[in-house]
């Protein structure tokens, strides 16, 4: 009897499903229900238009829009025409959005009817064509027409392991975004397992799992892969939405779901103010950024299922970690880890001179996994600079224990993760350098409560300048995502500098991490 786990390609899971349980429920959006049947046969209508479109193998398919049935269409059809699949963060500004698209060379862009005006102001060379995902449409062409014009037999084959299959922007050290490309055979590794102690992951197919997070992130889009992958039902929140999560855990009945610990916070607090019934929960995933003890706690007092954590990254294709639920004791010390590798991952942790440490010692964190990215698209020196020799050189700072268990200590890259989002301090200091009254500014990450770390400016104005720090926060606004903004900003006379004039990051950072055991929130 065939199973699941012999699924070894993308675009054989609707195909697999569809042969031999047609009729199950592959995902519900919106009280929109949709079998694998369904998935299967309008994946293949997708892919059949691609072609139709004279998409090359590789060719990179952007496309900007909430959550939706339509998400996963595109992302198989893509990988039954062996296109790559582009998500698009809607969260971006114009200008960052339209970067993505030129640098990707994307052809084709489907569009949200709520990021059309944006999509209609793009200026891509490449860009040809406009398609518009929702059914009511504008000006531009209408998916449903598009796709069902070309609705026929499945394409042969599809996506080999080795071929790129996805590529999701990331905020990058320079203020530019890097695409990061992930093959096929990553997105369906360390996932499958089944035996030891891996048997608290065996998905079933009467599992119901809970997207929340948007496609956009690779946490996001693997989760919904996860699903799918064992024949699971998949329910999907075109949106976060912290009611809507306790809603839909009860009327669906849900027995997973992912969240970052900021979402978990909000869904508690959504809990505290309305009735929710939690009974069918399983497992709760966490990850994306570091989990505060306290708030851990809350959730397993409130939720009363198994939690795992997880950590990884968008370059390693998501999870390389797991705290399984025998590690969730309260009180525990390894709660404060980001736990243990996957099956067939390895971790270590290096010296500035690239030698490997011994246990305890904080070093760079690396990883070497089946899940990681094949690099970033046309970055081949960005590339070299942080995959080498098949170890993905993360940016971040811990050590590992006797035991293997990782602890996250601080960050070597200039970012800060709030609530789930990766902000590169460089993006943010060249948005506050356009202002004239600035003549310099630092940024850095400072805990919060809500966000698990908040955006703070520094910033010194020119002589004889005067700006508010609203003034200053409503033009970075302007000109990145809203979320990369600072939250506050406070006014120097002078940065501190080294003897060599770089900025000591380090002292502006250590008043508002004073007595916290990590420099990360």
């Amino acid at each position: 009897m065939p199973t699941w786990r012999e699924i070894r390609s993308l675009a054989d899971i609707p195909r697999f499903h569809a042969r031999h349980t047609p009729d199950r429920t592959a995902l519900v959006v919106a009280g929109r229900s949709v079998t694998f049947a369904e998935l299967d046969a309008r994946s293949s209508a997708v892919a059949q238009a691609l072609l139709g479109e004279r998409m090359a193998a590789g060719a990179r398919i952007a496309w900007l829009g909430l959550n939706s049935e339509r998400s996963f269409e595109m992302l198989f059809g893509c990988a039954k025409a062996r296109c790559v699949f582009c998500p698009i963060n809607w969260r971006l500004a114009p200008a960052e959005i339209e970067q993505i698209v030129d640098d990707a060379g994307a052809e084709l862009l489907f569009v949200g009817k709520r990021f059309a005006d944006v999509a209609a102001a793009l200026a891509a060379p490449r860009l040809r064509k406009v398609i518009v995902i929702d059914d009511d449409g504008d000006a531009h062409e209408r998916y449903l027409d598009w796709r069902d014009r070309h609705a026929g037999a499945d394409p042969p084959g599809g996506a080999a392991a080795d071929d790129a299959a996805i590529q999701i922007y990331t905020s990058g050290t320079t203020g530019r975004a890097k695409g990061v490309v992930l093959s096929a055979g990553a997105l369906l590794s360390t996932g499958s397992e089944d035996a030891g102690e891996m048997a608290w992951n065996g998905w079933r197919a009467d599992d119901v799992g809970l997207l929340t997070m948007p496609c956009f992130h690779i946490a996001g889009l693997r989760w919904g892969i996860m699903g799918l992958w064992p024949g699971a039902c998949t329910v999907v929140m075109p949106e976060f939405s912290a009611a809507g999560v306790v809603e839909a855990i009860a009327r669906r009945r849900v027995t997973r779901l992912f969240l970052a610990p900021t979402a978990i916070r909000m869904v508690l607090d959504a809990a505290g103010k309305r009735s929710g019934d939690f009974s069918s929960l399983r497992l709760v995933w966490y990850g994306a950024s570091p989990m505060p003890p306290e708030l851990l706690r809350d959730a397993m007092d409130t939720l009363r299922c198994a939690f795992v954590q997880t950590y990884g990254m968008t370059e390693t294709g998501a999870q390389a970690t797991y705290l399984p639920p025998s590690d969730h004791v309260a009180g525990g010390a390894r709660l404060a880890s980001a736990g243990k590798a996957l099956p067939g991952v390895r971790l270590r942790v290096v010296g500035g001179d690239g030698a490997e440490l011994a246990a305890g010692a904080v070093g760079e964190i690396c990883v070497r996994s089946p899940s990681n990215m094949l690099g970033y698209w046309r970055r081949d020196d960005e590339t070299r600079a942080v995959l080498r020799d098949g170890w993905m050189h993360t940016g971040d700072a811990g050590y590992l224990d006797a035991d293997g268990y990782l602890f996250i200590r601080d960050r070597i890259k200039d970012m800060i993760v709030s609530g789930g989002e990766n902000v590169y301090s460089v993006e943010v200091e060249n948005a506050l350098a356009g202002h004239p009254a600035v003549a310099e500014a630092a940024v850095i990450g400072v805990p919060d409560p809500i966000w698990g770390e908040a955006v703070k400016a520094v910033v010194v104005l020119a002589p004889g300048s005067t700006a508010s720090a609203d003034e200053l926060i409503a033009h970075v606004r302007q000109r990145i995502a809203a979320y990369k903004a600072p939250k506050s900003i406070d006014f120097a006379a002078a940065l501190p500098r080294s003897s060599l004039g770089k900025v000591l990051k380090g002292s502006l950072r250590e008043g508002y991490w004073h007595g916290r055991d990590r420099q990360v929130n």
